[in-house]
């Protein structure tokens, strides 16, 4: 907690002698406790419920995909959080702790909007084509070995 509440201190220097460094400092401020938190919960499921299925990542991506629900309801109703605050907490935190609510979030803005194809193809494609990318990329390291 001391390491935050330092790092905020010295993005608030930052910020005010270099504007320009406002948006990627929070960006970092954001991504280490996410980082953390993604980790420490995936060993907390593997202690308690073993690795025979990938709980941890389950878990953190449905409460990283509620909690960017939370907060883009929250800030599209009031907006209250300044444009950094935005990216600490959306970009930063639950960037580093799951990807997953940045896609979901993605797939939801366009069905929102109208663009259900859009929105089926984006998630579906984006989960097939990820999955054929990760194996192209195993089956590339096998050939090279």
């Amino acid at each position: 907690m001391r390491l935050l509440k330092y790092l905020w201190h010295q993005w608030l220097a930052a910020a005010s002698e270099r504007p320009d460094l406002r948006a990627p400092i929070a960006v970092v401020l954001g991504a280490i406790p996410g980082a953390l938190g993604r980790y420490y919960l995936s060993l907390l499921c593997a202690r308690l419920w073993g690795t025979g299925w990938p709980i941890g990542t389950f878990l953190v991506n449905l409460s990283g995909a509620v909690l960017m629900g939370l907060l883009v309801g929250w800030m599209t109703d009031r907006s209250p959080l300044y444009p950094e605050l935005r990216l600490l907490f959306a970009v930063g935190f639950l960037g580093s702790y799951t990807t997953f609510s940045s896609y979901i979030l993605d797939a939801s803005n366009l069905a929102r909007s109208g663009a259900w194809a859009m929105s089926l193809a984006y998630g579906f494609g984006s989960f097939a084509l990820g999955w054929l990318g990760l194996e192209l990329g195993r089956w590339l390291i096998d050939r090279w070995r």
